[in-house]
Formats: C-alpha cells, structure tokens, sequence
C-alpha cells in the first residue's frame, strides 16, 4: 500500500462516506447515554459484541486469500496494536463522552495526526518539516480556541468537562498509535486480515474488562431494551467505516485519506446541532477550521 498515490472517485467516495459514518459515533453513544442508564463499558460492550460476526466473517474471506502465515513477531504487532491501541482508545473515548460535547471529543480526537507525526519523529527519527510544524501550530491553536470557546458557553459548571477533554485526548493518542502501527503492517500483513485480528484483540479486552474489570451484569441485561444502539454503533459506527477507510487507504493511499477525512469534525458537529441541539459558536467554528487545515497540511506533505 503506497502512502501517496493518485485519487480515484471510487477511493474518494469510499473514504468519504467511511469519514462520515466514523463520525456518527459519538452521536450515538450521546443519545443511548441520554435515553438509558447504561455506562460507558456496558455500551462499549454491546458494540464489540454486534461487531463479533463481522470480523469473524471477515477473518473466514481472509483464508480465503492463502496469505502467507503471520509470523509470532507479527501476531504480537497485531494484538498489541488491536489492545493497546482501538481498546484503550475506545475506552477512554466513551468515557470522555459522558463529560463533553459530540463536537469537542471528535475535534479533540482528530489531533490523532499530529500525534503521528510525533511519533515518527521521536520512534522512528523521522524529521519534523517546517510544513509540518506550522500545521502542529493552527492544529494546536485551533483546538484552544475551540476549548475555551466551550467554557466560555457553560460547560465550566460541569465539575468533570476536564476529565473528560483529557479523556479524549488520551483517547487520540492511543490511536494515533494504533494509525502508525496499522500503517506500517498492512503492506505485510494485508488489510482485511489486520483489520479483523486487530479488531477481534479489541473485542477481547473490552470483554475480559467487563469481566474481571467490574463491568455490571445488570446493566447489561437491562440494556436488552436498548440493543438498537448496540448494533447501530457496531454496524454504523465501527464495521462499515473501518473497511471502508481500510479499503480507501489501499486505493488513493493513507496521505489522501487523512486529508479527505477532514469532514469528520465538520459532519460531526453538524449533527450534533440537529440531533442533540448543541450550540455551534463563532470560536467553535474558528476552531475547527484551523485544526482541518493543519491536519489536511500534515497529510499533504508527509513523506
């Protein structure tokens, strides 16, 4: 899988709509938290246990192929990465969002890319351009003004709006860290595998968590009422955005699929005025627009 390569409609297309349907995430888990008394884990396990099927099914069409057997060194990547990195992340995100605004966790959440950056420049010595570098700059500034913006509206009488903005954004480092690792496995390992491993390695924390980690049976059983979010966020949410941000990045490459995924805070916050009637503000606007801008830079000039 190349990291520049040339975009096709059917790539743009793909990328597009799998950026639009990531971004229906914290609209849902905001409603299910709004209209049930279900927690953050308990929610998180119905969406990995409506997401089981799928990336079953998927790991079946990947024998299919008769790749080449994944070596231990490869088996560690994938399950460290599906773990430590879309299982801390998702965690951390659905907690956060008991605290903050659909808005201001997906734009805090797109700083995911900046944390690429560094870390290819500190793992990997990858130097940090000076294009680069003002992006980090409009991407760090666009997401102050954002978040002050937000206190200066209310959120200040919410005692936990801090834990949850750090929430979320340990929530874009793990997966900023998850994005890096993916990156440099699938050209080996290949999509729809890694993909489905790496999910399936999630699916397995969420669930020993809610075992072991004080995860409420009753809970669960009363969210048999609710099972409609469950699917909506595995199906909507996690399957369908997943391959086909996979499927975007095989054919118009990962460069072209971080600018192209800019909708995202815009579709979110978008939907998060009409759905869950937050407010849209002038520094929330200003906001947005600087970290689009330094996020589209990074993914059109990285190397």
């Amino acid at each position: 899988m190349k990291i520049n390569q040339p975009v096709t409609w059917a790539g743009f297309l793909i990328t597009i709509v799998g950026s639009i349907l990531f971004s229906t995430k914290a609209i849902i888990v905001k409603v299910a938290f709004a209209n049930t008394s279900m927690d953050a884990l308990t929610l998180l396990m119905l969406r990995m246990t409506f997401s089981l099927p799928f990336y079953l099914g998927a790991i079946w069409f990947a024998r299919q192929e008769n790749l080449t057997p994944l070596t231990a060194r490869q088996w560690m990547g994938v399950v460290g990465l599906g773990v430590f990195g879309y299982y801390l992340s998702s965690l951390f995100d659905f907690i956060g969002l008991q605290y903050v605004t659909a808005g201001l966790e997906r734009l805090i959440l797109f700083l995911y890319p900046t944390f690429a950056v560094f870390i290819n420049a500190f793992v990997f010595k990858q130097p940090v351009v000076r294009t680069q570098k003002v992006a980090l700059l409009l991407t760090y500034t666009g997401i102050a003004i954002a978040y002050f913006g937000e206190l200066h509206i209310g959120d200040m009488g919410n005692p936990h709006f801090i834990w949850g903005s750090f929430l979320i954004f340990l929530c874009s480092i793990t997966y900023s860290i998850y994005i890096v690792g993916s990156g440099r496995m699938i050209p080996t390992v290949g999509v729809t595998r890694f993909t489905a491993y790496a999910m399936l390695s999630s699916t397995a924390g969420v669930f020993a968590h809610f075992a072991f980690g004080g995860g409420s049976w009753q809970l669960l059983k009363e969210a048999g009422t609710h099972i409609w979010y469950g699917i909506l966020l595995a199906v909507v949410a996690t399957v369908l955005p997943t391959f086909l941000l996979s499927n975007g990045m095989k054919r118009i490459g990962s460069n072209n699929v971080a600018i192209i995924s800019a909708i995202g805070p815009v579709s979110t916050i978008i939907q998060a005025h009409f759905v869950l009637g937050e407010k849209i503000f002038p520094a929330q606007i200003a906001g947005t627009l600087l970290v689009i801008i330094g996020v589209v830079l990074i993914g059109w000039k990285r190397k």
